[in-house]
């Protein structure tokens, strides 16, 4: 493992342990050179995902960008960390899943959206925006009304999920 600050590869292992509910190990290092401490993650992969872009262009699966995206749709909303990693490591575990060595990057965008859908409706417009390539308001309606239809669907007077408020719409 290569030093972020000096690029030595003289680090050690100072600290190991679980990480994200047992499907990773978190460890702190120590650079020998220059003495920067870093943190290194490590996950199971169960094979090589290479993702075919709309251009065609394939390039391979990087759980960090899929996580940054994420991160960006949800970013100011009352959402945890915790929530967000568990959200990015079921998908990554779908598309591992599935068996197929290459992935196009609509199914992907496809089990982000559903994974958004249920855990922010604010977060769920902003990564569709993007996804979908929004050009006009009327866009954003069509999501509002597939975010109330789905609401409609539960009872009036239940929350959305258990343990939180079930959030009120507003016309445009």
């Amino acid at each position: 493992m290569r030093c972020p600050y000096c690029a030595s590869e003289k680090t050690q292992v100072k600290d190991s342990r679980p990480s994200d509910e047992g499907q990773a190990i978190r460890r702190r290092r120590v650079c020998e050179d220059c003495g920067g401490r870093f943190t290194t993650f490590e996950r199971v992969q169960l094979r090589d995902l290479v993702v075919i872009k709309r251009s065609g262009r394939r390039v391979q699966f990087d759980r960090d960008k899929l996580l940054r995206s994420v991160e960006t749709a949800v970013r100011k909303r009352p959402i945890e960390p915790e929530r967000i990693e568990r959200m990015v490591s079921g998908i990554a575990r779908q598309l591992e899943s599935l068996g197929e060595p290459e992935v196009p990057s609509s199914a992907i965008g496809q089990l982000v959206m559903e994974a958004l859908k249920g855990a922010d409706p604010v977060a769920y417009i902003r990564f569709a925006s993007v996804y979908r390539d929004f050009r006009e308001a009327a866009d954003f309606q069509d999501v509002l009304g597939e975010i109330a239809e789905g609401m409609e669907a539960a009872p009036l007077d239940a929350p959305a999920r258990p343990d939180e408020p079930r959030p009120a719409l507003r016309k445009l």
